[in-house]
């Protein structure tokens, strides 16, 4: 007969270990399995086990002794033999015990106890309930002592000796003072109630991304519940532990409803039993079945997207038989009195004090620089990372300290954690400069207008014109829901259109890849929308998301090009009015893309040859151009641009001030590899002379220095057996020559 292996899963941690120790009892005793008076022992010698202070409690009560019982169940455990069961039992050191029927028996029935009182796993209580049973070898000394099976029962059912491991009530937490601090969105909170209220229909769907505060909506009416202001008559609010649910999540559904009775269940991400992927069909029958009933059982609570909920939850009768309600992120104001609610637990984590800067600090740059999880998740998550850095860093000058010789002086560092340690941790996890980030934001916008055309050369109108927009954004004269500005970008190519944009992504977001550039002319058809703003539901690539929405979505706060947007579908420039005018995006999947942090900037090469020719001024080619501009776009579109920036053609003084600039480059370049790289003006002169394409701007200049610095470079290097400290480029009448 084929030997099984018991399903260590079905145990809490305490009856593993229990059942561990007796394992080594066993083996200690000399005994070839492992007995129900064996298990008993190991849990009269486990005083920190729930089964123990039941015994205790019975001890006190029934007036017998615990060292007593202990003896007379190792003599018997020593002195009686059993019959093998075919079953074994693996503990956390590999090592295998053969259980005895009885034991087995023993097991099954712990396991029936546990389930009946609304948990999947064993606890040590339940096996002291089942090793009570007649017919178990342990049950006459247990029960000639008063621990029988009804008055085990009767201590857990009074809650005496019961600890639940699959499911908590928060309200009771809340009552005892246990249950983690959550600020109440009151509005929220509100609205929930009224839902909670209702005659019929009263499950509620808590429908918004991770981060937004769901599962503190749920805790916050446990709160109110817990001071006798809830709803109706509702007593609980009851959660299922998370292991329970991906253990055995259909035995979870039940235990989880039967503790909720006359209260509320708790399902975080309901849609994960449902749709293609869904472990159980059972799990979604059940979930279904308490749907369909009215509530008065219990009501269920539970939390999902927008997306999962179009998807996975409307076309089921949850759909049908609950309530929606949207949970937003939180504003900065409420992220910051959520923060300030957690800053005890914060600070009893990680033994550090955190000011008020810290926690502004916080919200502020979670807000502007962590894409993909709202407020006030994502400063939440930022003040953790900031808090472990901080204390690392305190460990870390503890330790150098104990290693300085005595008489070296040792600083205590500090223990408060303020804005500059905020300001790191977003540092560490964007990967953009403290310095970046650490700037004042009045002296920074302040200066823009310098700042920019230190990196975009010969375009100062340009430049003054974004900057101007910019800066009233910034102050706050804007419509809070447009963007912050869109503009339309005209000029020749290579006269600094993309530069300006990467330039202002570096100078607000911090590094160039807050610059989202999308090329208009992969968008020429009607079938390309998708691609933009994801597919609906049905269609190919509908998970993919859109390549526009997606990225908003994620880095709320960034420049958007859309480069030669008059080649773009007319469908495709609707939906970039929308963007100017409203500020938001619907994708594919219903998720709301906002643009109110970003910059729109529109390239395009209308008008571009007046903007070229030479025998035009300024003001000549640019009347000519906004024809060609007005001519194309319809005037409901040029009424939501900001303005209409018109690039000059490059003189010669901008373009040797640009190859200067793209000289040094390559010297840091070289620089890296330990090689001084000097270029003599002659040598400048002569690349600048050799650029043959004066209608593309500066980009010819990319490439000749390419083609006769970098490649002639490498080639001269590889002639010499030793590389040079210090290499000298030169011109003469052959061309460009090396010095070593």
């Amino acid at each position: 007969m084929p030997i099984t292996q018991l399903n260590r899963d079905l145990l809490d941690l305490t009856t593993r270990t229990a059942l561990d120790r007796a394992s080594d009892l066993m083996r200690q005793m000399g005994r070839p399995l492992l007995l129900p008076e064996i298990a008993l022992l190991s849990l009269l010698r486990m005083p920190e086990s729930t089964a123990y202070r039941a015994i205790a409690r019975l001890a006190e009560t029934r007036g017998f002794k615990v060292a007593e019982l202990e003896k007379d169940c190792e003599t018997q455990a020593r002195s009686r033999e059993g019959r093998a069961a075919n079953f074994t039992y693996l503990t956390d050191q590999n090592v295998t015990a053969n259980l005895s029927d009885e034991m087995l028996i023993a097991l099954d029935e712990a396991r029936s106890i546990a389930l009946a009182s609304g948990e999947i796993y064993i606890a040590t209580e339940h096996l002291l309930g089942a090793l009570s049973q007649t017919g178990v070898s342990t049950a006459g000394m247990l029960q000639k002592r008063g621990a029988t099976p009804t008055a085990l029962a009767s201590l857990m059912l009074d809650g005496v000796i019961s600890k639940r491991n699959t499911t908590s009530d928060w309200v009771e937490e809340a009552q005892q003072g246990k249950l983690s601090p959550v600020f109440a969105r009151e509005a929220l909170l509100r609205d929930l109630v009224g839902l909670l209220s209702l005659a019929q229909d009263r499950h509620v769907l808590l429908v918004g991304p991770a981060g937004v505060g769901r599962r503190s909506l749920a805790m916050a009416l446990a709160m109110l519940i817990a001071e006798n202001k809830g709803p109706g008559n509702l007593k609980r609010v009851i959660e299922v532990s998370e292991s329970a649910w991906l253990d055995n999540p259909t035995l979870a559904v039940q235990a989880g409803l039967r503790q909720a009775q006359h209260g509320v269940l708790f399902i975080p991400n309901i849609h994960r039993f449902f749709g293609p992927a869904a472990r159980s069909e059972a799990t979604a029958k059940e979930l279904l079945k308490a749907f369909v009933q009215d509530g008065s059982s219990a009501i269920i609570i539970a939390t999902t997207t927008d997306a999962d909920y179009s998807d996975k939850l409307r076309p089921t009768t949850i759909g049908s038989n609950t309530q929606i309600l949207n949970v937003p992120p939180a504003t900065a104001d409420e992220s910051q009195k959520i923060l300030t609610v957690l800053r005890p637990q914060f600070q009893s984590d990680y033994g550090l004090d955190i000011g008020d800067d810290a926690i502004k600090t916080a919200v502020t740059l979670a807000s502007r620089y962590i894409g993909g999880q709202p407020l006030p998740g994502s400063a939440v998550q930022v003040l953790h990372r900031a808090c472990a850095i901080a204390k690392s860093s305190v460990a870390g000058s503890s330790l150098l300290d104990n290693t300085q010789s005595p008489t070296a002086s040792s600083q205590q560092p500090a223990t408060t954690l303020d804005a500059e340690d905020v300001t790191l941790a977003i540092s560490v996890m964007t990967g953009i400069p403290v310095t970046k980030l650490g700037a004042d934001e009045r002296s920074k916008y302040a200066q823009m207008t310098q700042a920019l055309q230190q990196r975009v050369l010969g375009q100062d109108d340009a430049i003054l014109s974004v900057s101007r927009a910019v800066k009233s954004a910034r102050v706050g004269l804007k419509d809070p829901k447009r963007p912050i500005g869109s503009f339309l970008f005209l000029g020749p190519s290579g006269v600094g259109k993309t530069e300006l944009a990467k330039a202002l992504a570096e100078f607000m977001f911090g590094n160039d890849d807050a610059l989202i550039a999308i090329d208009m002319s992969e968008y020429q058809k009607d079938d390309t929308i998708n691609r933009l703003i994801g597919a609906p539901p049905g269609y190919v690539g509908y998970e993919g998301g859109g390549q526009l929405t997606d990225k908003i979505i994620k880095s709320p706060y960034a420049v958007v090009v859309f480069d030669e947007v008059e080649k773009a579908h007319p469908r495709i420039l609707d939906i970039l009015l929308q963007v100017m005018e409203e500020g938001r995006l619907t994708d594919g999947q219903g998720r709301v893309a906002n643009f109110a942090e970003t910059v729109i900037i529109l390239t395009s090469n209308l008008g571009a040859p007046y903007l070229n020719d030479a025998t035009l001024n300024f003001d000549q080619a640019k009347a000519l151009a906004m024809g060609d501009v007005r001519g194309f776009f319809r005037p409901e579109f040029l009424n939501r641009l900001d303005e209409v920036i018109m690039f000059k053609p490059l003189p010669a003084d901008v373009m040797a001030r640009i190859m200067d600039l793209m000289v040094a480059s390559e010297a840091k370049l070289a620089q890296a590899r330990g090689i001084t790289l000097e270029v003599t003006p002659v040598a400048r002169q002569w690349m600048l002379s050799q650029n043959t394409e004066v209608g593309m701007g500066a980009r010819p200049l990319r490439r000749i220095l390419q083609r006769n610095v970098r490649e002639k470079l490498a080639d001269y290097l590889l002639t010499l057996d030793t590389p040079p400290s210090k290499v000298m480029v030169d011109a003469d009448a052959s061309g460009l020559v090396y010095h070593g």
